[in-house]
């Protein structure tokens, strides 16, 4: 086993059993704030990580256990801090992959599914500039919440990327701040978007050229939509969420899969059902056992 210090403080877990891995399960290990405290109740184990994803490295974890005593030792363990602000765990690892490895099975909750294709994430920062005036003289200054706001009108008829697979392009404003008083025409003004992109970054940014004279649009970071290796008989979806694939390139050809809901991951009552956590635990094992045939 080998400790990747990403940070100080912070680091990623990467466990071999012989050699160069065929085949690696991975996933995160870190959790959206705030912490609450496990309980099992009515079959459900609630607690903060228990989908997202603490719940899913536990299963693979008894995955590898099962293989390894069936007498497979090509397989390996790889644990990243980061994924849910940026994957700096995964970028880190993706620098130092070993060579050899065939295939990544990444986890997060998908109710057991296989991934068929996850989408992308775009994350922009718009920004008005204004001038500052008494509220009682407006004509004497510029609202840049105003050309904010005007911005942020056009961008909701602007047409976006679509996929066949993974369908429209769509987006949410997730922080807006400005102004330096009620009685002051504001100055300054942001807004964070951020969208769910179907492909790659590019298309979706020139839509936004069509506000940059009201705003400037900074690009703050992106991680591209994904196609995923699926198996016969195993269920598969597509998913709207991004996960660390885009940044595990040099691991082999990525699968997706975990127990859980990503609809109540994040949320104040997480959960898993240990059925569920039990039923992970054997598709884990048995697309092992397919994918090192």
């Amino acid at each position: 086993m080998t400790e990747q210090e990403v940070t100080p403080g912070r680091r990623n877990v990467f466990a071999t059993l012989a050699g160069v891995p065929r085949l690696v399960y991975s996933t995160h290990y870190d959790c959206v704030p705030p912490f609450f405290p496990s309980r099992v109740e009515g079959g459900l184990l609630f607690g903060r990580g228990a989908c997202d994803a603490k719940g899913i490295l536990a299963a693979q974890v008894a995955a590898a256990e099962r293989l390894r005593a069936e007498g497979v030792d090509d397989l390996g363990l790889l644990f990243v801090v980061g994924e849910e602000r940026g994957s700096d765990g995964a970028q880190f690892a993706n620098a130092s992959a070993p060579a050899g490895v065939r295939y990544l099975l990444n986890g997060e909750p998908t109710e057991n599914r296989l991934g068929a294709a996850h989408r992308g994430v775009l994350r922009v920062r718009l920004r008005a500039e204004g001038r500052a005036a008494h509220s009682a003289f407006p004509h004497l200054g510029v609202s840049a919440i105003d050309k904010l706001l005007d911005a942020l009108m056009v961008i909701r008829g602007v047409a976006l990327p679509e996929d066949p697979v993974l369908g429209r392009t769509h987006y949410s404003v997730g922080l807006i701040e400005g102004g330096v008083a009620p009685n002051v025409i504001s100055p300054h003004a942001t807004a964070e978007l951020m969208f769910r992109t179907v492909g790659e970054a590019g298309p979706v940014l020139e839509a936004l050229d069509v506000v940059s004279g009201l705003v400037t649009v900074e690009h703050v970071m992106d991680i591209p939509a994904v196609r995923l290796h699926t198996v016969p008989g195993f269920d598969t979806d597509v998913f709207s969420y991004s996960t660390d694939v885009p940044n595990l390139t040099n691991w082999g050809t990525p699968l997706l899969l975990g127990p859980g809901s990503i609809h109540v991951a994040h949320t104040a009552d997480e959960h898993l059902a240990i059925d569920d956590l039990v039923g992970a635990v054997e598709r884990y094992a048995s697309l092992g056992r397919r994918l090192l045939a």
